[in-house]
């Protein structure tokens, strides 16, 4: 790789765009990526919207962000549809716009709702288009730009149809994540012969995990050895609260976890949803996982991200509607009681990650813009 970053670099100047927005899910994989451009002195912009927490991030993060008005059509009724061949073109308009006035080299479509209408732009303005995806099932945006991109990557094996072409990156991830202890190094320095379980369901935490847990480790009673770190999300954690006290468990819930890092190389466990960056990071950090799809997740896609690392042995899924405290119960008495089997889940885990996915993204849109 070090190769090709000497041989593409950046011509008179002109930047690459990254067009991503809406969700963590698309902003922070983007924001790795624009990073790591920018320690290559690759002059790098951002396209997105005002609504989206791209707004308050990327500027958060020193990029510049340029905006048009573009969003979302799922769950938005029957006028949105009406209107929303209007609203995509005016937000194509705008994006024409913003091209003509910046002229990047290239721009690199993450998903999200500014995705769409700038990546139309870029194709009709013969502008190198390379496409992202980070789930293992493709969202409509990516599907539809994938045609026009000069690149396609994905996050996920077979994501796109053979004929796309796309080339498998993995998962833009933090380095702090990358940088966790191998399992086996961090296994030999438990000293308190207890399994540690990290709950997490995301900034905004899942209310079924925060339920089922509690109820669990109730079952559970002084059976096992256990510890318990919970990420409850803001809205959950006083109800979470109350329902460790009604059962007498002494667990104090947080709202956020700041440092994943350091709970990952904590953890022996973790039970979780299964987003596309949050499969990246256990699978990066080398960690056993539970994986319990949001049951409604658009085209299924949580259940895809999970079966990436349950099918070879990695984490085990469970679907929400077979989840329960008898169920949770069983797998952490077994857990507990198998710590080899934790191990081998986890080593297998990390060998399924790519720790080089962001400078591979970062390698290959600089090959489109500056060949």
């Amino acid at each position: 790789m070090q190769n090709r970053r000497q041989e593409n670099k950046p011509r008179e100047n002109k930047p690459i765009m990254i067009m991503a927005g809406g969700t963590g899910g698309h902003i922070y994989p983007a924001l790795a990526v624009a990073n790591c451009l920018r320690e290559r002195d690759v002059p790098t912009l951002w396209l997105g919207t005002r609504t989206g927490l791209e707004a308050k991030i990327v500027p958060e993060n020193g990029l510049k962000l340029l905006t048009i008005n573009i969003s979302g059509l799922r769950g938005k009724g029957i006028m949105r549809w009406i209107t929303a061949p209007f609203s995509i073109f005016m937000a194509v308009v705008q994006s024409i716009f913003v091209l003509s006035r910046h002229k990047p080299a290239a721009v690199l479509g993450m998903g999200g709702f500014a995705s769409g209408p700038g990546g139309i732009a870029a194709w009709l303005m013969r502008i190198p288009l390379c496409v992202h995806e980070q789930n293992a099932v493709a969202g409509l945006t990516n599907r539809l730009l994938a045609p026009f991109a000069k690149i396609v990557m994905e996050a996920f094996p077979n994501t796109f149809s053979s004929s796309t072409n796309a080339t498998m990156t993995g998962n833009p991830v933090r380095e702090e994540i990358i940088s966790v202890a191998e399992p086996q190094q961090r296994f030999q320095n438990r000293t308190d012969n207890c399994l540690h379980i990290l709950v997490v369901g995301g900034s905004l935490g899942a209310r079924a995990l925060n339920e089922v847990v509690p109820e669990a480790l109730s079952i559970l009673g002084d059976d096992i050895n256990i510890k318990v770190k919970h990420q409850t999300g803001d809205r959950n954690l006083q109800s979470t609260r109350a329902l460790y006290q009604s059962l007498n468990i002494s667990i104090e819930p947080q709202a956020y976890i700041d440092d994943m890092a350091a709970a990952y190389e904590w953890a022996d466990l973790v039970l979780c949803r299964a987003g596309a960056m949050t499969v990246a990071e256990i699978s990066a950090a080398g960690v056993a996982a539970i994986f319990v799809p949001y049951p409604y997740a658009v085209d299924d896609h949580q259940t895809a991200n999970a079966q990436y690392l349950s099918t070879e042995g990695a984490a085990i899924l469970i679907q929400e509607t077979e989840l329960n405290g008898q169920v949770l119960a069983k797998l952490f008495r077994d857990f507990s009681q198998n710590r080899e089997d934790l191990l081998k889940m986890a080593n297998t885990s990390r060998s399924l990650s790519r720790p080089a996915a962001t400078d591979h993204v970062a390698d290959l849109c600089m090959e489109v813009a500056y060949a």
